[in-house]
């Protein structure tokens, strides 16, 4: 099966890729993306040169390339993660947001229901459910509540890829995953963030009270989920992906100092974020009863692996926040 995937240079798309190059040999993938701040073509280095892999640098927004990268590749499935997807950043800037993520789903989904695409999984976040009162877990038929610009557009793609099955009869899956965490994510969300300003010894931004609760979700389990709904999932249906590890944002930031050796006087309150959501909490039962699927990643080891690749990676870290990372590509693909 060759996979199109949209969005694979991020933090997530690129382990995906790097899951499937690495776990199933019966696969290839073509990667489309067009290398936004948070896109960077060394997550993928391991795999370059893999004759089952190519890359194509494009919009999700731009019709005519999109069509011609189906055109080109002729893919089996398409995994849709492309996405502007930082919450801050849709609050200063909504527009590009809006764009990507719900103008950019739709050419992905016209391009791949005229190629007659026979498996389309498209990613999505369970921010869509808004804030989530204790003690509730929300399922998949929970009502969407979305709070900021981001998960709004987000919802508003979930809804325009599940009418294109009910529609069109177009076989596309819905995942709403919690928060991911590993290795490889741009440092502006709160796990890499506090991580990298940990070990540079910077403050550590704490949002209002810092009892904000997330589920943590591993990002390999996360992969592992995207395939099992690949390969059971039913067209039209949504699945949620969670971790089971619900923890107060301050509770992580405590544990990330505890294992970096420093000083909880790095932390810093700051004002919180506009329309912040208080509680995150989703139940991952019907992925588990429909593909046997199993969050396998223990919190408490993620973490500790995570900050040791951050750690052994302080020169990634450092490309990332400069930009620099962006010379990758000049080097190693504008002249091919």
């Amino acid at each position: 099966m060759k996979i199109l995937v949209t969005g694979g240079a991020g933090f997530i798309g690129s382990a995906f890729i790097r899951l499937t190059m690495d776990a199933h040999p019966e696969f290839s993938v073509v990667n489309l993306d067009k290398l936004t701040y948070a896109g960077n073509l060394e997550n993928l280095k391991t795999i370059e040169g893999n004759p089952r892999y190519r890359f194509v640098r494009a919009d999700v927004c731009d019709a005519a390339a999109v069509d011609a990268a189906f055109v080109e590749h002729r893919p089996d499935a398409v995994v849709h993660f492309a996405a502007e997807s930082h919450v801050d950043r849709s609050i200063l800037s909504p527009e590009p947001v809006v764009s990507t993520n719900f103008m950019g789903s739709f050419q992905i989904l016209e391009a791949a229901k005229r190629h007659r695409i026979g498996r389309y999984v498209h990613v999505s976040t369970d921010e869509v459910y808004g804030s989530i009162p204790e003690p509730l877990d929300a399922d998949e038929s929970y009502p969407l509540i979305a709070s900021s610009p981001y998960s709004s557009s987000k919802a508003g793609s979930d809804l325009l890829a599940l009418s294109y099955a009910k529609t069109f009869g177009f076989p596309v899956m819905v995942t709403r995953a919690s928060n991911n965490y590993g290795p490889y994510q741009f440092p502006e969300k709160l796990i890499p963030l506090m991580i990298s300003n940990a070990l540079e010894d910077q403050a550590l931004p704490i949002y209002g009270d810092g009892m904000q609760v997330r589920d943590w979700l591993y990002v390999d389990d996360h992969c592992r989920a995207i395939h099992a709904v690949l390969a059971k999932g039913e067209p039209g249906e949504v699945y949620n992906v969670g971790g089971s590890r619900a923890l107060a944002n301050l509770e992580v930031v405590h544990r990330i100092l505890k294992i970096t050796g420093k000083p909880e006087s790095l932390m810093k309150t700051v004002k919180d974020r506009p329309g912040h959501d208080r509680r995150y909490a989703i139940t991952s039962e019907k992925l588990e009863k429909t593909t046997g699927w199993r969050a396998e990643m223990d919190f408490e080891l993620g973490l500790q692996s995570t900050i040791e690749w951050y750690v052994q990676n302080r020169d990634w870290v450092a490309r990332v926040k400069s930009g620099s990372y962006r010379d990758y590509y000049e080097r190693n693909y504008t002249q091919r």
